[in-house]
């Protein structure tokens, strides 16, 4: 069962967090940051990007990066910039898109939870990228950015955060570089705060949605805190790790399409030929094409649309993973025809996500950057929900989640 607890969030006074609030580290490169950043000295990217601290070029992973995000991790605070609640709270989160708006629940998730796949994950992780991570968590001793974690729908938990939501926020304010809304509650009754705990307590699993190398990197620093002190007890702050939690229901999953260099050495005519062996393949014209259903995709190829309805024989419903359309369109496309097998490796494929539309990939492929692009039909939650249960892992960039969390409402330090 899911153990999750209140905390001491470090947090900016209401008139800053304008100020401080940032994108997630890991969605725009170290120049977008430094360009986002641009003279505002509050702003989280000099903890969760402090490469931007130094001159251009800077490695992300110099030695120098990690001590400075301490240093003015340590400066924000000594400034009243981030200010620690004085008593363990539950927070709400809520961002809306596109007139839609998702709750979650702001929470200390547990590491031994995560170690024993209570909280459940879909996705392999890097060491690389988790070894980073880790460097920032020890340095900072402290969780900067939430893990968004999904959970099965709950009616108590639904009623509580509709009573909430009908309250006035804390934090609200509409972002400029994603003109998304966010808002944010602080869950100050006891009963409140007991009823959220009991519920969690009687699920059976958690799901990680997006952050799986936050979270590694968070159990992984909780464990060597708990090895490294001879009078652990579990109750340590390092034994949780910050998760933002939705329900399952309320998730947006974007398409995550593909763009390729080349056809493999084909002419246009044979990849079509090729692909109508495994797909129904129809020319939609010049027109946008989006796919309509699972098992439908969207090729764009020499400024034609076309629609490829995968065959009968070419996925199988009752297998959590050949049911996948990523993994169709990987096995019988990029992999058959045109020789891609690692789609995190190899250089000739690219991916764009959702939210740039399809429009990109017309745009790419126009250029002469691309040679051709297939756009995919979303990933549903119940679909990932499948395959971690199964103690599956999801083929490489198959999800793409939005909104992403803003990164700097509230802080999880370690002890």
């Amino acid at each position: 069962m899911a153990l999750v607890k209140p905390f001491r969030g470090i947090r900016p006074p209401q008139d800053l967090v304008e100020k401080v609030a940032s994108r997630p580290y890991d969605v725009l490169s170290s120049e977008e940051a430094r360009k986002e950043a641009g003279d505002n000295e509050m702003s989280l990217y000099h903890i969760i990007k402090p490469e931007i601290n130094f001159e251009p070029g800077t490695s992300e992973y110099d030695p120098r990066v990690y001590t400075s995000a301490a240093e003015h991790f340590k400066a924000f605070q000594d400034k009243h910039w981030l200010v620690q609640d004085e008593k363990e709270h539950y927070y709400i989160y809520a961002q809306t898109m596109n007139g839609k708006t998702q709750y979650g629940l702001v929470v200390a998730a547990s590491v031994d939870d995560y170690l024993t796949g209570v909280i459940k994950k879909h996705e392999l992780t890097r060491r690389d990228k988790e070894e980073d991570r880790m460097k920032h968590v020890r340095v900072c001793n402290a969780n900067m950015e939430p893990v968004f974690f999904a959970y099965p729908d709950d009616e108590v938990l639904t009623a509580l955060l509709q009573r909430y939501a009908a309250t006035k926020p804390v934090y609200d304010f509409v972002a400029p570089d994603d003109g998304f809304r966010h808002q944010f509650w602080i869950i100050n009754d006891q009963q409140d705060i007991n009823t959220i705990t009991a519920e969690f307590a009687k699920m059976p699993h958690l799901y990680i949605a997006d952050g799986h190398h936050r979270s590694a990197a968070a159990a992984l620093v909780g464990a060597e805190k708990a090895k490294q002190n001879p009078h652990h007890t579990g109750k340590e702050e390092y034994n949780y790790f910050m998760a933002v939690c939705f329900p399952a229901s309320q998730l947006t999953i974007l398409d995550y399409n593909r763009v390729v260099k080349d056809l493999n050495g084909l002419t246009p005519e044979e990849f079509l030929k090729k692909l109508s062996e495994d797909f129904e393949v129809e020319d939609k014209g010049e027109a946008i094409y989006k796919p309509q259903h699972i098992h439908e995709f969207s090729l764009y190829l020499d400024k034609h649309w076309y629609s490829l309805v995968a065959r009968p024989q070419a996925y199988d419903d009752n297998d959590p993973i050949k049911s996948l359309d990523v993994d169709i369109s990987s096995r019988l496309i990029l992999d058959k025809l045109m020789g891609i097998k690692d789609l995190r490796s190899d250089k000739r494929i690219d991916f764009v996500g959702g939210l740039r539309g399809l429009e990109e990939l017309k745009r790419r492929v126009d250029s002469g950057e691309m040679r051709w692009a297939l756009a995919l039909y979303p990933v549903s939650m119940k679909q990932i929900m499948n395959i971690a249960d199964t103690g599956n892992i999801m083929p490489p960039k198959a999800t793409w989640f939005e909104p992403k969390l803003r990164s700097g409402l509230v802080i999880h330090r370690l002890d």
